[in-house]
């Protein structure tokens, strides 16, 4: 089940909240990151420092529209950290990073505003 991208779509059924809690959503440093040709679509690899409980793991992001590898590293991202690793391709991608589309359906990443410990949870 993929949630739209459409802003104008409908708001998705109703939840519990222990559904929300469910989802382990986490903050991480992007510690590296990588152009990824072989991906189907436009996207890098993403090496992202979740602290010492999680520790650091691996994302591909299409969020190519909007950032270089060069600006990347540094930037703090959310991600979900207990969905199953996904192969894409050859790379395994651990953590699916979070973004919003802008008006043109391109991602731009979800960040907090203020540097925030890395491995906080979302609530």
């Amino acid at each position: 089940m993929h949630a739209s991208h459409d802003p104008a779509a409908p708001p998705a059924p109703p939840i519990g909240f222990d559904d929300f809690l469910a989802v382990d959503v986490r903050v991480g440093t992007i510690v590296a990151a990588e152009p990824f040709p072989e991906a189907r679509k436009p996207a890098f690899k993403l090496t992202i420092d979740f602290g010492p409980a999680i520790g650091t793991k691996r994302s591909s992001a299409q969020i190519t529209e909007h950032y270089g590898c060069d600006e990347l590293v540094g930037r703090q991202v959310a991600a979900v950290v207990n969905f199953p690793p996904r192969q894409i391709g050859k790379f395994m991608s651990q953590v699916l990073t979070l973004g919003f589309p802008d008006a043109d359906g391109k991602v731009v990443l979800v960040q907090p505003s203020v540097a925030v410990p890395n491995g906080g949870r979302l609530f």
